[in-house]
């Protein structure tokens, strides 16, 4: 019932040039619903959808993986595991409009929530760092992703996952088509304490 707020969420966010086929499609966020509906999460202020983050549970193996592998290209019908131990979020989204209000602070906070919830181990989500391209002629991504988290520099996405309260564990090379982050992310944890 809510694909049209969601759809108007993804619109304001992700406007053009960002191509149109990759927001989410009614059958995607029917998966989500159908497939791990306590991942599926909206943020409403006054009737009105100003966020979402969708996640599924994956069993964590360390290795290296792309978007497109881990959200199953965004149905997440043949990748969500639900005997697995980790919490993997594929998408957070605010209304740039709403930006600034502790939105995508409360969708990571139910997120931490529901890991506890279920008993998982972590949470686990793939950042994007979009600041990265304006050093990449002078530092690796690696490099780059041990400077933000010192707080030698700052990335408008990873800085926000530290202050969030999730580590660094490692870069994913060629993890989603990203020009800001070179197709780079970092794959960010955060350890359930009461396991």
């Amino acid at each position: 019932d809510d694909f049209e707020g969601l759809l108007a969420v993804q619109k304001e966010a992700f406007p053009p040039p960002f191509p149109e086929e990759l927001w989410w499609s009614r059958e995607q966020i029917a998966a989500h619903v159908e497939t791990f509906p306590e991942g599926a999460m909206l943020a409403e202020i006054d009737g009105v959808v100003v966020g979402s983050a969708t996640s599924l549970i994956i069993q964590y193996d360390g290795k290296p993986h792309t978007w497109e592998e881990i959200a199953d290209g965004g149905y997440i019908k043949k990748s969500h595991q639900p005997d697995g131990d980790s919490l993997y979020g594929i998408d957070v989204c605010v209304r740039p409009s709403y930006r600034g209000q502790g939105i995508a602070r409360a969708l990571y906070e139910a997120r931490k929530d529901l890991v506890k919830r279920l008993g998982l181990t972590r949470f686990l989500a793939g950042c994007r760092i979009p600041d990265y391209h304006h050093f990449a002629h002078k530092m690796t991504a690696e490099d780059y992703v041990k400077a933000v988290n010192k707080g030698e520099k700052t990335d408008l996405v990873l800085t926000f996952m530290i202050k969030q309260g999730l580590t660094p564990l490692q870069v994913l090379e060629n993890y989603v088509d990203d020009d800001e982050s070179l197709n780079h992310a970092v794959l960010v944890e955060w350890k359930n304490p009461d396991r």
